[in-house]
């Protein structure tokens, strides 16, 4: 088998989560932090034929790419990437070996919040966060509009003065603010569906590609009337 483009975009931005990765025969994959902070889901383009596991997901595609027109073959402890007269042998890695995703699906407890955030309003935080170097985004409202901003929630609960903060839509009443650690934003482009629970978890779903991440709420710096 081929990978398609959109497979290996999927994959590298799994390899952001985790380094590991279980494939599952079939076309849905799922990936999960190491601090289980941050899970993600997606269906490929791409089927796989059969269950296998992966240590190290970065060399993984780089072995891939060594080589024109790669061709993904199994046997009982390799994966084998063929591709002219070359064969390149990677041994599977034992599940026990590495991190793996729960296989129950995630439903959260409740939703107290829910919006839509644009992709252009996501790469304009991330960049923000990355230029001011700020630790935390905080999907927040006063009631009446719903705010996200980026900014560093110091030792004493203040914030701090570098931030950045955009409008993202109505508020439905209720006042809140939501904390997520900016680390564990790892989606790839797009625009988003978000719903928050006050459980201490948030779903952030693709509106285009059938992705979807949950990430966990800081809950020491969250409040939700």
């Amino acid at each position: 088998m081929k990978l398609a483009n959109d497979t290996l975009s999927v994959l590298k931005n799994f390899s952001t989560i985790n380094g590991n990765l279980e494939f599952k025969a079939g076309k849905e994959i799922k990936t999960i932090s190491s601090t289980k902070t941050v899970m993600a889901k997606a269906t490929l383009t791409d089927e796989f034929p059969q269950d296998f596991c992966v240590y190290d997901l970065n060399q993984f595609l780089s072995v891939y790419s060594l080589q024109k027109d790669s061709d993904i073959d199994f046997d009982d402890k390799n994966v084998i990437f063929k591709s002219g007269r070359s064969k390149i042998k990677y041994r599977k890695a034992e599940r026990n070996s590495i991190v793996t995703a729960p296989d129950k699906e995630l439903v959260l407890p409740s939703v107290e919040v829910t919006f839509t955030l644009s992709e252009s309003d996501l790469a304009d935080l991330l960049k923000s966060a990355s230029v001011l170097q700020t630790q935390h985004i905080i999907v927040e409202s006063d009631g009446e509009k719903v705010y996200v901003t980026t900014c560093t929630i110091l030792s004493n609960g203040q914030r701090s003065e570098n931030l950045n903060s955009i409008e993202v839509g109505d508020g439905n009443g209720n006042k809140y603010e939501a904390v997520f650690l900016t680390e564990n934003f790892k989606m790839i482009p797009g625009s988003y569906d978000i719903e928050i629970s006050s459980k201490g978890m948030a779903s952030f779903k693709n509106t285009k590609q059938p992705i979807q991440y949950w990430i966990a709420i800081e809950a020491k710096h969250s409040t939700f009337a």
